[in-house]
């Protein structure tokens, strides 16, 4: 039987063949829900921009429902996260649904990554200088 050699230990091909598909899947879900709270956090960021600026912004309603629907999506992908993750692969059963919600995520995904490409294009501005919504106007005596 041959062993490979994987970093100070021999594990036997067999072992690895055998490698709890499972377990990867879970890490792979966990990976992906950590990039949605990273994407998650950027649309907050991006709402509460955009809502201290108000009407002031050029396309404030068009970036108010892009960035909502954004975030409402993403909460979709966490719950579905969360229901794929509950599954167990090595059931034929959960195999097909894991399919089933794997193909869902993958199309939500691909929405959200286009709204975010259109929010960026739609330009939300970050800059050092401190926000001002109102300049304040001279009092005349």
């Amino acid at each position: 039987m041959a062993q490979v050699v994987a970093g100070d230990e021999r594990v036997n091909e067999t072992e690895m063949k055998a490698m709890d598909a499972n377990r990867y899947a879970t890490k792979k879900t966990i990976a992906q829900g950590m990039l949605d709270i990273a994407l998650l956090t950027a649309n907050a960021s991006q709402l509460k921009y955009i809502l201290q600026v108000g009407e002031q912004h050029q396309f404030y309603k068009l970036m108010l429902i892009l960035i909502s629907l954004s975030i409402v999506m993403q909460l979709l992908v966490g719950i579905l996260f969360v229901a794929i993750g509950g599954l167990n692969i090595n059931r034929q059963k959960d195999q097909t649904a894991a399919v089933i919600l794997n193909d869902i995520i993958l199309v939500v995904i691909f929405v959200i990554s286009v709204l975010n490409v259109i929010i960026s294009g739609f330009g939300i501005e970050y800059s050092s200088q401190p926000l001002r919504l109102l300049e304040p106007h001279a009092k005349t005596p």
